[in-house]
């Protein structure tokens, strides 16, 4: 039994996320199987390193799946990107021992957030990053993110219930760079909390804006209350770069 490494990158707008679903085929994950599942003749299930959301994108989402087939890695790779839609590309595929697990083995993730900042919009720029018209503070961005860097329970910045487990997370670098009107904001850690990104985008832009303080980021850590931190931006403007793995 074989043992493949997937690395894909997709644009996540017509999809309804990563995760298969019973009632939909517009997902990655369930297009991929299928495609995997005609090329080997065989039901393959693959294991993502982690859902994106409906309408989030990827530049680095990695999977695995185990499979009987003797296909070289590079007839699978032509395969399927031959048959996926052209929005889904695979664009590295290797075989891993056989205890690799995309899921339980990643130390980390990159994400990028992309903010359209300018009065007017863009058609083009629209389809990946999110338009915020409103004059931002950078100064007070930076200080904000400043204080989310490190370790934290970030549930107060995660659409989370209270559970038992653990939302305690480290970001290990949350830094923002900027080209003409379109700002990326890169976020580095451990691992992300449900919606943990986007929220945290949302009361980033609230502080830029002036509408609170950057004391916020402290109390919501203190309360751990989702309701007292930002909105929760679009989907759109998010991209997983890239998965780590020791």
């Amino acid at each position: 039994m074989r043992n493949i490494k997937l690395t894909v990158e997709y644009d996540g707008k017509r999809y309804h996320g990563w995760q298969r679903l019973k009632d939909s085929d517009k997902t990655i994950q369930g297009k991929i199987e299928y495609v995997l599942s005609e090329m080997t003749e065989e039901k393959i299930e693959i294991i993502g390193s982690g859902r994106t959301d409906a309408g989030a994108h990827a530049r680095g989402q990695v999977a695995n799946f185990k499979t009987e087939s003797n296909m070289s890695r590079q007839k699978m790779m032509d395969y399927l990107n031959r048959y996926l839609p052209n929005d889904v590309v695979v664009n590295k595929v290797e075989e891993v021992p056989e205890r690799f697990h995309s899921r339980y083995n990643c130390s980390g993730k990159q994400y990028s957030y992309y903010i359209w900042n300018t009065e007017v919009p863009s058609v083009f720029k629209g389809q990946h990053s999110f338009h915020y018209p409103d004059e931002l503070d950078m100064d007070k961005i930076n200080e904000a993110c400043q204080k989310l860097v490190g370790e934290h329970d970030f549930l107060g910045f995660s659409s989370l219930k209270r559970s038992k487990k653990s939302s305690v997370r480290t970001i290990k670098e949350l830094s923002m760079e900027q080209e003409g009107n379109m700002l990326r904001f890169i976020f580095v850690g451990d691992g992300f909390l449900y919606n943990m990104v986007r929220i945290i985008m949302g009361t980033l832009l609230e502080i830029g804006s002036g509408e609170q303080p950057v004391e916020l980021i402290d109390e919501i850590f203190e309360d751990r209350i989702r309701e007292n931190a930002g909105d929760t931006v679009p989907s759109y403007g998010l991209f997983l770069d890239e998965v780590y793995y020791n």
